[in-house]
């Protein structure tokens, strides 16, 4: 048996999930779209049943790539069984999906979820009356105290029925229903969407726009937004029946601060400082450990081993890829998703989201960005995964471009290691300035150039919460598996590449081939590319290569201060390190790999030609 669990965002549907299944779940992507499917298997009277936890919406008829996404495997028929979880503290909008998915004629199964806040806000509701109405069984659970969890599945599998429930729509959508069925032969589902242009029978979407063309003209209002209408008016009297008591007092306790532009924007960054400065310092931290752990018990016996040199360097690639995906990489992953896990768990990301929402929107985001935006500053792998949960796949698009431009805690160690200690203070907050300023130019240009629709931000503010530190570890090991599956493979191969190009001096050619421009235009030395190279593998290295083939830690004996200022400007903006375009393929494509890649090139290239330019042109420099 397949079962979907199906909801709104913020309804605990994941929270459900993990109850149900545990944490060995797989996460699928879907064809053609960067949303990510979680599915996991359960087993009932030694039979498996697997569940999937489908992308939180509030529509089955948006435009988003989630709920295409959905609704695409509800019309398929990819499911037994659809659990609908629902918010038992907002009922009543919550039953709009509720009432959509029942039209689709799949046996459901309605979960009320969060009963314990329901009944905090004075809510009880008759969940006998509410099954009678709508024809299917109603669970009322709370699942962070575990309350009918392990009721569902049984339920689920015995008792979901197909809805007997019909939305009393305007009497000319019903009579152009009728009239779809009767000449197309289409279902009932496929001709209230047909009416919203929506479908690929091309014949029923000629059909229908004729006569939803008519509709709007009677009506004076789009037939989304009449259907829309009658689902609201719907819901509202299926809620007026089923509700028994409200309580007639509501606190907003918190979110009188949280919500508000003061004291709300300044407690916000107080937080995501405090997010970050904790990724950053935890991250460090462990890194430290790990690559000294590396350096002790793997590397240092490597290099006094007397071995083949190609042994030895397919060894020492291999070592050095595992030592930057588990000592850099993977520190900051795992902490930055402890903390997302706790951020979203107590609802606070709304707030976030809520209150930058204006300001990101002169970039084209939305308010949902800003966080892997910030917390790019701790990595930029954790950053892009992150961005799945922005609404657009344009949006998508923007965010990914500007993220990789955020210096990372690697490329800090580049920007504090050669400029600060060799040039000052100084010249490397100036860095941070420019790539800040050239953030915010992309983010203008992008806005512009790229294609797509930028939709408004409907955004639900769930009630504050105590998160489970049980499942925040879980929500934690998931995202940082997916890591380790995705990028450390291809960090491991990458690495060695890099190392046979080295052992067979094709590195050399490279410095040969680029020491023109190298020198020409950037003014750096012929060694530098290599450094940069080596950059792409992880960004710190290229400033551990650079000390390496300079042949001193004392950079300044062999490089002018200018040089180092370059050398830090490009690598910094240059293309991002291998696990961060790993991470972009996976999520966004090859094709939007190679458009950020060739970009990042083309601007850090550029940086460095304008500097090496200016200082030129002032000699007194």
């Amino acid at each position: 048996m397949k079962i979907g669990l199906i909801g709104n965002p913020n309804v605990g549907k994941s929270l459900i999930f993990s109850h149900l299944t545990g944490i060995g779940v797989e996460v699928s992507n879907y064809p053609g779209t960067t949303v990510d499917i979680l599915s996991g298997t359960a087993c009932v009277k030694r039979l498996p049943v697997e569940i999937t936890d489908l992308p939180g919406i509030y529509s089955l008829d948006g435009v988003t790539d989630e709920e295409r996404l959905v609704r695409d495997m509800v019309l398929a028929g990819t499911f037994d069984v659809l659990v609908v979880v629902l918010d038992a503290a907002h009922l009543e909008r919550n039953l709009y999906l509720l009432l959509q998915v029942l039209e689709h004629q799949v046996p459901v199964l309605a979960v009320l979820n969060m009963a314990d806040e329901a009944e905090k806000n004075g809510l009880l509701i008759d969940t006998e009356a509410l099954s009678r109405l709508i024809g299917v069984p109603v669970l009322l659970t709370a699942a962070t105290i575990g309350k009918n969890i392990a009721e569902i599945i049984p339920l689920a599998s015995e008792h979901a029925a197909i809805g007997t429930y019909h939305v009393p729509y305007d009497r000319h959508i019903e009579a152009a229903v009728r009239t779809l069925m009767r000449v197309s032969g289409a279902s009932r589902v496929s001709s209230l969407l047909a009416l919203q242009g929506i479908g690929t029978d091309a014949s029923l979407l000629e059909s229908a726009k004729t006569i939803a063309e008519e509709i709007e003209e009677e009506h004076r209002m789009p037939v989304p937004v009449i259907l829309a209408g009658n689902r609201h008016h719907a819901a509202a009297e299926i809620r007026h029946q089923v509700v028994l008591h409200k309580s007639v007092k509501e606190m907003r306790g918190l979110d009188n601060w949280l919500l508000s532009p003061f004291p709300g924007i300044p407690i916000m960054i107080g937080i995501l400082l405090s997010m970050l400065l904790a990724v950053f310092f935890i991250g460090s931290y462990c890194e430290e450990l790990i690559v000294s752990a590396f350096d002790t018990w793997l590397i240092i016996p490597l290099q006094a081993a007397s071995l083949d040199p190609l042994i030895y360097e397919l060894l020492f690639s291999f070592i050095i890829a595992i030592q930057a995906g588990l000592g850099i990489a993977f520190p900051f992953v795992f902490t930055f998703y402890l903390l997302m896990s706790v951020v979203e768990d107590t609802g606070y990301m709304s707030r976030i989201a809520f209150l930058v929402d204006r300001v990101m929107h002169r970039f084209g985001l939305h308010g949902q960005a800003i966080i892997p935006m910030v917390l790019g500053l701790g990595c930029n792998v954790p950053a892009i995964m992150a961005i799945r949960q922005i609404g657009t796949k344009r949006e998508r698009h923007i965010a990914a471009f500007l993220i990789t431009m955020v210096p990372c805690s690697a490329r800090t160690v580049i920007i504090a290691g050669i400029v600060a200690v060799f040039v000052g203070l100084y010249a490397a907050l100036s860095i941070y300035l420019i790539i800040f300023v050239l953030i915010l130019l992309s983010g203008l240009v992008l806005s512009k150039v790229t294609s797509g629709t930028q939709l408004g931000m409907v955004l639900e503010v769930p009630p504050l919460r105590i998160p489970s530190p049980a499942m925040v570890l879980t929500r934690a090991w998931i995202h940082i598996r997916e890591f380790l599956v995705i990028a450390m493979p291809l960090l491991i191969v990458s690495s060695i590449f890099l190392g046979l190009l080295g052992f067979y001096g094709i590195l050399d050619i490279i410095e040969a081939v680029t020491a023109p421009f190298m020198t020409g235009v950037l003014g750096l030395p012929p060694f530098a590319s290599t450094a940069l190279l080596f950059g792409i593998l992880r960004k710190e290295m290229a400033f551990e290569t650079l000390v390496v083939l300079a042949g001193t830690a004392t950079l300044t004996d062999v490089m002018t201060k200018v040089q180092l200022f370059i050398f830090a400007l490009v690598s910094t903006l240059f293309i991002p390190c291998i696990s961060t375009i790993a991470v972009l393929y996976r999520e966004q494509g090859l094709k939007t790999a190679l458009q950020i890649s060739f970009y990042t090139v083309l601007l850090g290239f550029t940086a460095g030609a304008l500097v090496h330019w200016f200082t030129l042109m002032s000699p007194g420099l």
